[in-house]
């Protein structure tokens, strides 16, 4: 996982990648709540992508490492 965390281009995606289904269908992962990502994480996060991009925010999220994404976050709004 740390692995994933020093790729800016792992990050990049993460901060586009939305989520296909369910109760947060279409919304960015990066803003999908954390109990949503808590119970994934409890219960298995999908395979493939979408769940590795999953399971990295919600290591971000449960490591307080928000602060990762700001500067991406900032450079996309430009």
């Amino acid at each position: 996982m740390t692995d994933m965390l020093s790729d800016p281009s792992v990050l990049l995606k993460l901060i586009k990648a939305k989520m296909p289904f369910g109760k947060y269908r279409d919304r960015l992962i990066i803003d999908i709540p954390e109990d949503y990502l808590l119970w994934f994480a409890d219960k298995g996060f999908p395979e493939g992508e979408l769940g590795q991009m999953m399971a990295l925010m919600y290591q971000i999220r449960i490591n307080g490492l928000e602060y990762l994404l700001e500067p991406l976050l900032n450079t996309e709004n430009m």
